[in-house]
């Protein structure tokens, strides 16, 4: 049996992310979930998760929100309301605006407080939005000084390591024009097939259901809804177990 991971990112961006996650979990596909701990309605996400058995890992941001560190400590991080830069400035810029010391702070004040709400360690360690070099380091620092499964992330979405023994390579359309969830799973499908049992292939969603916050804070909208339904149609359930594929949860990955 082949593994392949579907996983849901941005619990806590908004209540209408929340209900489409939570739809996505009880009448869908969605074993693994991805918090944004720093959001207003994060312990609203959690407080709908509370009946599942899921894994649940730390979606590190600096990029949405309000950080949880005083944002005169972490200057290269905040826009001059205090508020996390947008995913804009990092594409833009043309170098790294991230401070090393300072994300770490604010890594570190994320974890405690993921610790603090969910009740343990993160199943999952790894970064919302935007690529640095140094949040890339920062979180590699705070994973090795709390001994978590760090997820690493890379632009160009090549493979990368997780734990000891498995490679996961990232499948990830829904900012592309004419997104399809069918076609970017009949892309993962067929990676998992074709495959050795240690290269993971992993779809990443963001299910959800749009509301004015969500609006107003992300530019992926449409997609959002189109996951839902993708991660609750039972046909794709049926095509899962039809070629004996496991939904793998990180905790099960060596």
């Amino acid at each position: 049996m082949k593994n392949i991971i579907i996983r849901a990112d941005d619990l806590g961006y908004s209540k209408g992310v929340n209900y489409g996650t939570y739809e996505s979990v009880k009448n869908g596909l969605i074993n693994n979930v991805g918090v944004m701990v720093n959001m207003k309605d994060t312990l609203h996400g959690l407080d709908l998760l509370k009946p599942f058995d899921l894994d649940i890992g730390m979606h590190t941001v600096i990029c949405a929100g309000k950080p949880l560190t005083d944002p005169e400590k972490i200057p290269s991080l905040v826009t001059s309301n205090g508020l996390f830069k947008p995913s804009k400035v990092y594409r833009t810029a043309g170098y790294d605006v991230v401070n090393l010391d300072e994300v770490i702070i604010e890594i570190e004040a994320q974890y405690q407080y993921f610790l603090k709400i969910v009740g343990k360690k993160p199943d999952y360690f790894e970064a919302h939005a935007v690529y640095s070099a140094n949040l890339l380091k920062g979180l590699e620092v705070v994973a090795e000084r709390h001994n978590l499964p760090l997820l690493p992330f890379d632009l160009d979405l090549n493979p990368v390591k997780f734990k000891n023994n498995t490679t996961i390579t990232t499948f990830m359309d829904s900012m592309k024009p004419n997104y399809d969830p069918y076609r970017t799973f009949a892309d993962t499908v067929k990676f998992a097939l074709a495959s050795p049992e240690d290269n993971v292939p992993m779809m990443v969603c963001h299910p959800g259901y749009l509301d004015q916050s969500i609006i107003q804070q992300s530019s992926l909208t449409i997609p959002r809804t189109q996951e839902v339904d993708f991660l609750c149609d039972p046909k794709v359930a049926q095509e899962i177990e039809d070629k004996g594929l496991h939904l793998v949860r990180y905790t099960e990955l060596s």
